[in-house]
């Protein structure tokens, strides 16, 4: 076996003893550096610094973080499920049907994952448990909902993983707006269908409704609809029709949450320093990762890695699809062991030149791993969605309900994710749309 295959298995060994994830990556890209190049090997390294620190596009990735912090604290996804529930309380399910609909404006307007499952999660949390809705069910969607910040645009994993697998970061969001609504549909109609055939799981709503007419339920719809609305526009809108990079956008969208954060008279310096302090933590975790992931891979490949995974796969005799799917099914594994950002920057830079090699589409390619990578996250024993849940829930909602919460929905990400393959227009329309002819 040649060096570069070993990195590896020492990498899953650090990790499972405990070391966190950029230092285990430190360490190997170290060692191996050395052993392979000599003293050499540090110039590669600090090149890959410089490789991470030039690159505009992951200047980003602070602008959207800040962004989903100050929105956590604006009262925007309060009035949001407010507005939801109105609508949706008489519908089977109605509070579960509401908490993933305000997953998906959330997750479009914040673009980071672990902020989307809090916020959802400490408002729907409550109230599905005062009004009699099943454990699993709750912490079923609460997962669900959360995740689809991975996949719905923008993503703060799609301005990690666009550089990386060189591709533009607008055709990814573009790819991606279907696939993570159509996922999105799937989750609420498993709801509406399982609480049809099992009222049980969601007791109509105790609380005192108010009447309203449809004129002031209509305006209330819209006031807490245009905030958000607006700032999907200036971030995503701005990025898909050309108008701004999507350092730019981020940057309007992060001015735009401060705005929003005053008009709603949720603006003080302790929430400004609270969002700043948080925003810092996240990048600079987020940008150690990365770092710590390049000089991984920039050691693999110059180990030669490159061509004996190749090298392998024809050994293996693997048809081109077999080798995607086997990609993808290591990514799913990696799950278990790796955050989103690692698995990214672990197996993207390996998978990529084969996915060209073998004649795949890379937009396509990369909306799979993204979705593969969504489903790893919510999939037990080593779901991070879990963990998420676990920190807001109450002791009442245990790990087995948690367990057989998020089954259903990983089922419907997997059958998401065999659409995409099957029908690849599901992804790819809107970016060759948007290219034109």
């Amino acid at each position: 076996m040649e060096i570069a295959l070993l990195m590896f298995p020492v990498l899953l060994l650090l990790l499972f003893i405990g070391i966190p994830v950029a230092y285990s990556l430190f360490a190997v890209s170290l060692i191996f550096g050395f052993a392979r190049f000599g003293d050499k090997a540090i110039f590669q390294l600090v090149s890959k610094v410089q490789d991470v620190a030039g690159n505009y596009i992951l200047a980003a990735v602070p602008l959207f973080v800040f962004m989903g912090c100050m929105l956590e604290r604006a009262g925007i996804a309060e009035r949001l499920f407010e507005v939801f529930h109105i609508w949706t309380r008489r519908l089977p399910g109605g509070l579960a049907v509401g908490t993933v609909l305000l997953g998906v404006v959330f997750a479009a307007a914040s673009g980071v994952v672990g902020a989307t499952e809090t916020v959802i999660g400490l408002l729907a949390i409550p109230i599905m448990m005062k009004n009699g809705y099943s454990k699993s069910l709750i912490a079923g969607t609460v997962c669900a909902g959360g995740s689809l910040g991975t996949v719905i645009p923008p993503s703060v994993l799609v301005i990690i993983l666009a550089p990386i697998a060189d591709v533009s970061v607008g055709d990814l969001f573009a790819g991606l707006l279907f696939p993570g609504l159509l996922m999105a549909s799937f989750f609420i109609a498993y709801i509406i269908i399982r609480c049809l055939i099992s009222p049980h799981l969601a007791p109509k709503t105790l609380l005192d409704e108010k009447v309203m007419s449809l004129s002031e339920l209509i305006k209330l719809t819209i006031l807490a609809l245009l905030p958000p609305i607006l700032l999907i526009f200036t971030v995503l809108g701005t990025i898909l029709s050309g108008i701004a990079t999507p350092t730019e956008a981020a940057a309007c969208g992060a001015f735009g949450s401060l705005m929003l954060a005053l008009a709603n008279r949720n603006m003080s310096l302790s929430v400004l320093s609270e969002a700043s302090l948080q925003t810092l933590k996240v990048t600079v975790m987020i940008l150690t990762i990365l770092l710590a992931g390049n000089m991984f891979a920039g050691v693999f490949v110059a180990s030669g890695g490159i061509s004996d995974v190749q090298s392998f796969l024809k050994a293996a005799d693997l048809s081109a699809w077999s080798t995607l799917i086997l990609i993808l099914l290591i990514a799913f594994v990696a799950g278990f062991a790796l955050d989103l950002v690692s698995i990214i920057l672990v197996l993207i830079p390996i998978a990529m030149p084969i996915v060209r090699m073998l004649g795949f589409d890379p937009i396509w390619f990369c909306i799979l791993f993204l979705v593969m990578i969504q489903t790893s996250y919510l999939t037990p024993p080593m779901a991070p969605s879990i963990f998420y849940l676990r920190a807001i829930s109450p002791p009442t909602i245990t790990l087995g309900h948690m367990y057989r919460g998020v089954v259903p929905f990983i089922i419907l990400q997997l059958i998401t994710l065999i659409l995409i393959l099957i029908f690849p227009q599901i992804a790819l329309w809107l970016p060759n749309a948007i290219a034109g002819p």
